[in-house]
């Protein structure tokens, strides 16, 4: 195989991983009724006029399958943690004790749990579409490969045979993750 084909193929192969990847950290975010620090991950904390990632200033765990357990460093932010965590809408009532903030996930509804699995399927198509998209641009330049007669027309159909190959196995590999995220979200 040409070198610069090879290149093309680990490129599209690096860049299918990515969107795998982003898409499991997305679905990290969508809560499945269990408690996780996941949840927290994006939220920020005015600590001294910057705003910084909840989990560089303060201890994030869980004690139990339904409560988080936020532990700031400084037990002065514990406010600004508190207001930062409201802030974010992600629809917790933090409970401040003076030294930690609990957070009890509250069950799903069956209709949530109905929204969360379209909002995870939704996310797991944006991922095929880069995917596909993917194996789209790696198809076109091994075509403007072959047309600047650097591989043979021969050598170019099995390349997007490959690439073909390739994007099967990163969407069963997504709808793996979308299938398992699924079950749990509506598992009770």
């Amino acid at each position: 195989m040409n070198e610069e084909v090879e290149i093309y193929m680990d490129d599209a192969k690096d860049r299918m991983d990515k969107a795998l990847n982003h898409l499991e950290s997305e679905l990290t975010k969508i809560r499945a009724g269990k408690a996780s620090p996941a949840m927290l991950k994006d939220v920020k904390v005015d600590y001294y006029g910057s705003l910084t990632a909840l989990t560089q200033m303060a201890n994030v765990g869980t004690s139990d399958a339904r409560t988080i357990v936020i532990q700031p460093w400084e037990k002065k932010m514990i406010g600004e943690v508190e207001k930062a965590i409201l802030k974010a809408n992600l629809g917790f009532n933090p409970v401040n004790n003076g030294e930690i903030i609990r957070i009890v996930v509250p069950e799903l509804t069956e209709e949530r749990r109905q929204q969360m699995s379209k909002m995870v399927k939704n996310e797991g198509e944006n991922a095929k579409i880069a995917v596909r998209n993917i194996r789209r641009d790696t198809i076109a330049e091994i075509k403007q490969l072959e047309k600047s007669k650097e591989i043979s027309e021969d050598e170019s159909k099995g390349v997007q045979d490959d690439i073909q190959k390739i994007t099967d196995e990163f969407t069963a590999k997504i709808d793996k993750v979308i299938d398992a995220k699924q079950k749990d979200i509506m598992s009770v």
